[in-house]
């Protein structure tokens, strides 16, 4: 985190040392990282491990990401990965369905869009406070804070198909962010704020 560490052993426990407001302390989860840990994740303030049964334990910042009670029930099996920004984490599930905790305005909250991320979600991308997912079929999601590329609007016909990769600015302190989608045939298609590399006008062509 923006403090403080935490490492996988190979017996599947969980070390941790730093600022405990950053995650430095996981007294609270001990037991639950005693073993069988695949993998830690981490935003600024908190910390994510998926365990070997597909299931999530978090701890650090309540606020920013280290409490997932209210979507507990859907993190306790299958989760495949997770992806986080400043304060926020997304979960992507077996079957491709999103599951999102933390501060709203840095993602944590994808009520908006939850039909579309449902199922099929095969890779998510993020600047500080913002989440773009893409989907099997190649269209693209997002979600989060506006100013660090929540808002897709303007290009969305654009990102309804063929995406394939996507970049970001904005991963760091600053005041916004945006994204940069790779589409199948080369062409680039830019979101977010223009002082972040949001507008690509000028090279367009």
């Amino acid at each position: 985190t923006d403090s403080a560490f935490a490492a996988v052993k190979g017996d599947g426990s969980v070390v941790t040392w730093g600022d405990a407001d950053f995650g430095g302390n996981c007294d609270a989860v001990r037991e639950q990282l005693a073993a069988n840990v695949l993998h830690v994740y981490s935003a600024a303030y908190a910390f994510a491990a998926v365990k070997g049964d597909g299931s999530v334990v978090t701890w650090g910042d309540a606020d920013a990401g280290g409490n997932c009670d209210a979507v507990r029930e859907q993190l306790a099996a299958d989760v495949q990965h997770v992806y986080s920004t400043y304060k926020a984490f997304a979960a992507v599930k077996g079957n491709g369905s999103v599951v999102t905790w933390g501060d709203a305005e840095h993602g944590g909250n994808c009520n908006a869009v939850q039909e579309q991320l449902a199922a099929d979600v095969h890779q998510i991308y993020s600047t500080q406070c913002a989440f773009a997912a893409v989907k099997g079929d190649g269209s693209m999601v997002t979600w989060g804070n506006a100013g660090y590329g929540d808002n897709s609007d303007a290009v969305q016909e654009q990102l309804a198909a063929d995406v394939q990769h996507i970049y970001s600015t904005g991963r760091t302190l600053g005041g916004g962010g945006a994204f940069a989608a790779v589409k199948g045939d080369g062409s680039v298609v830019t979101w977010g704020n223009p002082g972040y590399g949001g507008n690509s006008d000028a090279v367009r062509e």
